[in-house]
Formats: C-alpha cells, sequence, structure tokens
C-alpha cells in the first residue's frame, strides 16, 4: 500500500535536510523550500532545534512557488 503524502498544515514540524539535492522540483525538507516558505510567512523557524514550524495552512499554488527551481 502507498504511503500518504504529509500536508503542510498548522503545527507541522519538519527537519531540514543537511544540502539541497537539488532535484526538480525541490522536496518539502529541502532548506531552500523550507527558507522560501518562512519569507512568504507560513513557516517559521526554532532556534532550539532548527526545525521548522507551519504556522498557517500552505495553499497547493504557494507550496508549488516554493519549491519551483
Amino acid at each position: 500500500m502507498a504511503k500518504a503524502k504529509k500536508r503542510l498544515t498548522p503545527g507541522t514540524e519538519l527537519k531540514p535536510k543537511r544540502k539541497c539535492c537539488k532535484s526538480r522540483p525541490r522536496c518539502k525538507r529541502c532548506p531552500v523550500t523550507l527558507e522560501r516558505l518562512k519569507a512568504m510567512g507560513f513557516a517559521e523557524r526554532r532556534t532550539a532545534d532548527g526545525r521548522y514550524v507551519v504556522v498557517a495552512r500552505v495553499p497547493k499554488r504557494e507550496l508549488k512557488e516554493a519549491r519551483r527551481k
């Protein structure tokens, strides 16, 4: 059975990967994608452990824009 994809809803925690894999489109855990979501106001970075927390529901169009290369 296929695994369901994780939606980016408020409260979701994401641990960024160490290095971008430079694939197209970028993955959700890519540090570049998470920084773009932070700039758009959809995520915040916790300084204690470096994880990102989604603060608002990320619309599909905005997520595609953040993952675009």
